[in-house]
């Protein structure tokens, strides 16, 4: 098997299994591309991945996705990776990492809208929980996109499962700009 021509760090598997659906919609075959998308399993390990990988390990070209209040740990770790030092969202950009505002779940809130997302919930016979989660008193006043984000990240699998869901019924001119950004930092 052929060692990876790119590798894309992701925090998790609902981050991994978003940017392969993307990347099927688009047209990529990252693996014929020798594009790997690798969940760190939280972005704590970027160091340890980036290590791996980067300059002083593979020295693949590397890329990712973050949470933008993770931006920290990214810098540092990369920094420790032996990657450029980098002082904010534009250098890391630069480095060909991108920053999801606050996270997945919420740039595809905003891109769909809570409207499609809620009909994309229904169609996968969840409004009940949904339903549910709205009415228990925690959740009061919380505002819909609020509480989507909450249903979303709520249940073990759930991210994954809603990452792909979301992403199938989200119209490809809509798709958030860190997704786009960072599968054409990995293109050939």
């Amino acid at each position: 098997m052929d060692s990876p021509r790119a590798v894309v760090l992701v925090e998790g598997e609902s981050d991994r299994a978003a940017l392969l659906t993307l990347a099927a919609r688009s047209g990529r075959d990252l693996a014929a591309e020798r594009v790997d998308v690798m969940a760190m399993g939280g972005v704590t390990n970027v160091r340890a991945f980036a290590t791996r990988y980067g300059p002083h390990g593979l020295g693949v070209r590397l890329a990712g996705l973050y949470d933008a209040p993770e931006q920290p740990f990214v810098r540092h770790g990369l920094a420790a990776a032996g990657l450029a030092e980098t002082h904010d969202a534009r250098d890391l950009e630069t480095l060909g990492f991108f920053a999801c505002t606050p996270d997945l779940e919420g740039e595809l809130i905003r891109a769909l809208g809570v409207d499609a997302v809620e009909a994309v919930i229904e169609a996968a016979d969840e409004t009940r929980s949904l339903r549910l989660l709205a009415q228990m008193p925690a959740q009061r006043g919380w505002t819909r996109h609020e509480l989507l984000r909450r249903f979303l990240t709520a249940r073990s699998g759930r991210k994954a499962r809603y990452a792909v869901l979301l992403l199938e019924a989200l119209p490809l001119d809509d798709v958030p700009r860190p997704w786009t950004a960072v599968l054409d930092a990995t293109s050939v």
